[in-house]
């Protein structure tokens, strides 16, 4: 074939001059993620420049372009043919938005069995209180002292100042107690685990326990709406992390029995290891909201803050949460898209 070598080279070098730009953005920026469209173009890009190669090989005359062609051309082929994966950057907010309903949902028989368990405890709470009024002395701890009295005592101490001589002047001190108190609760819930699950039932028992207890004594007493207003606006936050993490207990307890599974002990830790990070990190970032709302919100009461007002706030807040949990993180991201959909590991499996 006989060419024009100098208009030839004209011709060609906008496309030359474009691919190597684009090779430079995918080299040399790690967050770039072409779309359908770039990728098509890339690919024609490749396959004209392949082409071109081709052509000029057999002029002597122009080594410096063949150099550079057969320069272009293999970084193209690398990218185009690369089956390593890239790196992952770290995305707190897809991580907690994506990654975490994931993996809740891929363990949601260890979350239901840790409810069942927590409902036990909480149906033997209230009836330890019906049949033994001073039950709550010898089973509440200490941190639920302000509890021990006459409920409708203290409701009334409570709407006398509106909740606001509650930690007065110290509220952030407060909250940072209960995130604090909320957070040990629930890896200790986790790390029980590793008593083949016994440990994880124990705490998410007796907290069921405490809970029916303490509801039990309100409803007797005839301040359902307090304890609605005082328990839903962080309990409905709260509660399902502590059940969450009582969750990843269980699951962790299931690595270490490992039913069903011939992998080795480590193996399977090592496949549970990612998914405990995840829920207890859930856990945290639930807890540490939960301990805002409780020390700026739940401690407040009539006439500062309607009952209603806190009710409501509370009902809507676990409707979010159930359908952030069942909901979020059903589509691909980009990234998997990218790589040709969700991998089966990772699809969701419905609650």
């Amino acid at each position: 074939m006989i060419i024009d070598v100098e208009k030839f080279v004209t011709a060609e070098r906008p496309f030359w001059s474009e691919l190597e730009q684009l090779l430079g953005r995918l080299e040399n920026e790690p967050g770039f993620q072409p779309d359908l469209a770039q990728l098509r173009r890339l690919h024609y890009l490749y396959e004209r420049t392949s082409s071109d190669l081709a052509k000029i090989a057999t002029f002597s005359a122009e080594p410096e372009t063949r150099a550079f062609l057969e320069n272009l051309v293999a970084r193209a082929y690398g990218e185009i043919h690369e089956t390593r994966r890239r790196g992952h950057r770290i995305r707190p907010v897809e991580w907690f938005m994506v990654t975490f309903p994931r993996t809740f949902r891929r363990h949601a028989r260890a979350f239901w069995l840790g409810v069942i368990i927590t409902l036990a405890g909480t149906a033997l709470g209230a009836f330890a209180l019906m049949f033994d009024p001073d039950a709550k002395a010898s089973v509440l701890p200490r941190m639920f002292a302000n509890h021990l009295g006459d409920p409708a005592k203290r409701v009334a101490e409570e709407e006398k100042s509106g909740g606001t001589a509650a930690h007065a002047g110290a509220k952030a001190r407060f909250s940072a107690h209960l995130m604090r108190n909320n957070i040990q609760v629930s890896v200790n819930a986790m790390a029980f685990g590793l008593t083949y699950g016994i440990g994880t039932i124990v705490v998410l028992f007796y907290n069921g326990v405490i809970l029916g207890l303490i509801c039990a004594d309100y409803i007797i007493a005839g301040q359902s709406k307090f304890l609605a207003a005082w328990l839903l606006p962080h309990g409905s936050i709260e509660i399902p992390a502590i059940l969450i993490a009582g969750q990843a207990g269980l699951v962790l307890a299931s690595a270490l029995i490992g039913r069903g599974s011939r992998a080795s002990l480590r193996e399977r830790l090592r496949q549970a290891a990612p998914d405990l990070a995840t829920l207890i990190g859930g856990v945290a970032v639930m807890l540490v909201w939960a301990g805002f709302v409780e020390a700026f919100l739940s401690q407040y009461h009539e006439p500062v803050i309607p009952y209603s007002l806190k009710i409501a706030f509370g009902v809507v807040e676990l409707g979010v949460l159930w359908v952030f949990l069942a909901r979020a993180g059903l589509k691909p991201t980009t990234d998997e898209q990218a790589e040709g959909g969700l991998p089966a590991a990772k699809l969701p499996q419905s609650t």
